[in-house]
């Protein structure tokens, strides 16, 4: 009973380091490819962030459907994990909020996907400008 305890608390945990480990892959994919695009085009706009979150939104939004439940590919519930929740999470948050919306869209609920997107535009702009102006009076400058 014990031995069954601890095996099913290391499942768990490598879980966690399997997520951590993708997450990591995904970081430094984007660190590259934001910068890459950022070197040849410039940074007066910021097209590094839009290729990453649109490259990882189609990403996620392929891998998601072909190893789905009705896809060409069978890849095991943690290699999904992996690579959905670790690799694209870290690559871009973006893809994963994508993903929801088109899973709210595909389930027909139209008012809670729009939704998603209005507040998750509105409310996570509020809530940058709120961090830059909390952490330029903790620095002693003016917001």
């Amino acid at each position: 009973m014990q031995k069954e305890l601890i095996f099913d608390f290391l499942r768990g945990v490598m879980a966690y380091v399997w997520i951590a480990a993708g997450g990591a892959l995904g970081s430094v994919a984007r660190f590259w490819a934001s910068g890459a695009v950022a070197s040849r085009i410039g940074l007066a706009f910021p097209w590094g962030t839009l290729a990453v979150n649109l490259t990882g939104s189609f990403v996620i939004g392929f891998f998601a459907t072909i190893t789905g439940v009705d896809g060409r590919w069978l890849a095991p519930p943690r290699f999904r994990e992996f690579f959905m929740v670790g690799v694209c999470g870290g690559y871009t948050t973006f893809s994963s909020f994508s993903l929801q919306t088109l899973n709210l869209l595909q389930d027909g609920e139209w008012f809670r996907a729009i939704g998603n997107v209005v507040l998750s535009v509105v409310l996570c702009l509020f809530a940058v400008w709120l961090g830059h102006v909390l952490a330029a009076l903790v620095n002693g400058g003016k917001a």
